[in-house]
């Protein structure tokens, strides 16, 4: 059943059904953790708590995960790239990745080697931020693919951090992008590296969101014994928010609700859900969002399972709902802290907001004035000119 409200659609996951066991398992998040440490530029993002925001709601607590500082990308997205290049090239060259770290890939003749190994992808904009400055990290190349009407500072921001990287905006859509990328990839002998899956190409993305979980393993650590009542992540093929969701879905004594957030023009997983058969839906055409990191219309397949039964609710939003959340992160309240948060960033917070302030929606989600909510900002203002537009506003 869907309920609507101004800028917002709700479904009540009709697949939903537990799971006893996690794909993404603090042993794999361990994994990942290991070769983050060995990165120089690793730090762990801040969790920051929103206590004045939280009152005025009517809520326990709100813990942001800011992911803007998270190695001076402006996003998350250098966790799954990142992680994916080191398993790739240590079963290029022959390592144990349990055994190896960033450093010994420095070591010759390792580092020459890397240098006659391409990579490319297609992106949105913060994923092909991610593998470019990975590439860079072991003196690789990347070749990068954008989707038409992708912001020009969001191309640019790729190549500066890269090694001789290549971004180019594509007259395709997302998903004509990603077939673009495959298709260079098998005529040049590039590496393909892309966050979402489909038949036989599933280890890959697999491994980009175990990078991910990184992520969460802070963020359980930063919480130090509080547990959130309510988790919601935002969505473009869904490899962040599965990855993010079956990790924390057993970490806690008792299981968080879980929302998605995705755009109502690109609402591939929404779309999914509501047919209730298991399979996925596609977004066809070219939707337009200022969500341009979730502008997309294929879900990720390696993903999709985790999120079709572990999802509660799900929320296609228009882009009101963003701005909104951007504006609240902009302009705190009282003594809670500023995050700078991009449009797609901010959406679970404009979200998280709306939800708070309606009764029929606290009843519907549970949401009591106990209740703890966990979002993760994941980007910072990777299209600084709209985000001073609608910060301003």
């Amino acid at each position: 059943m869907e309920i609507r409200r101004d800028g917002i659609r709700i479904l009540k996951n009709p697949q939903r059904k537990e799971r006893p066991k996690a794909v993404f398992t603090e042993e794999k998040a361990q994994e990942a953790l290991r070769f983050h440490r060995s990165l120089p530029a690793y730090g762990e993002s801040a969790l920051c708590s929103l206590d004045a925001l939280a009152k005025s709601l009517r809520l326990g607590g709100i813990f942001v995960k800011d992911e803007s500082g998270r190695f001076g990308l402006n996003a998350f997205k250098g966790l799954g790239g990142s992680y994916a290049l080191f398993r790739l090239l240590c079963e290029r060259f022959g390592f144990d990745p349990r055994k190896t770290d960033f450093a010994d890939l420095l070591q010759e003749p390792y580092r020459t080697k890397c240098r006659a190994v391409e990579f490319t992808t297609a992106t949105d904009g913060n994923h092909g931020r991610g593998v470019s400055w990975a590439a860079g990290l072991f003196g690789c190349r990347a070749h990068v693919f954008m989707p038409a009407g992708s912001a020009e500072a969001r191309r640019r921001a790729i190549e500066e951090v890269g090694f001789e990287a290549e971004a180019v905006i594509t007259p395709y859509n997302y998903d004509g992008a990603v077939a673009h990328a495959a298709r260079l990839a098998e005529e040049n002998g590039w590496v393909l590296v892309q966050d979402t899956s489909w038949e036989g190409y599933e280890e890959i993305p697999a491994r980009i969101v175990q990078g991910y979980l990184t992520l969460g393993n802070e963020a359980v650590r930063q919480l130090a014994g509080t547990a959130p009542t309510h988790v919601i992540l935002q969505a473009g093929v869904g490899a962040m928010a599965g990855g993010l969701t079956d990790y924390l879905a057993h970490a806690f004594e008792k299981r968080p609700v879980f929302i998605l957030a995705e755009p109502d023009e690109a609402n591939c997983l929404y779309r999914s859900l509501e047919a209730g058969d298991g399979q996925i839906r596609i977004v066809e055409g070219n939707p337009e969002t200022e969500m341009a990191g979730l502008n997309c219309g294929t879900p990720c397949g390696v993903t999709w399972p985790v999120l079709r039964d572990e999802t509660d609710f799900a929320c296609a939003l228009a882009d009101e709902v963003t701005e909104e959340g951007m504006r609240l992160y902009a302009q705190p309240l009282g003594n809670d802290p500023k995050i700078v948060s991009g449009e797609s960033g901010a959406v679970t917070l404009g979200l998280a907001a709306r939800i708070a302030r309606d009764a029929e929606l606290r009843k519907l989600f549970g949401v009591t004035e106990d209740s703890v909510f966990l979002l993760v900002s994941t980007e910072g203002d990777t299209d600084p000119e709209n985000y001073r537009r609608i910060t301003t506003a």
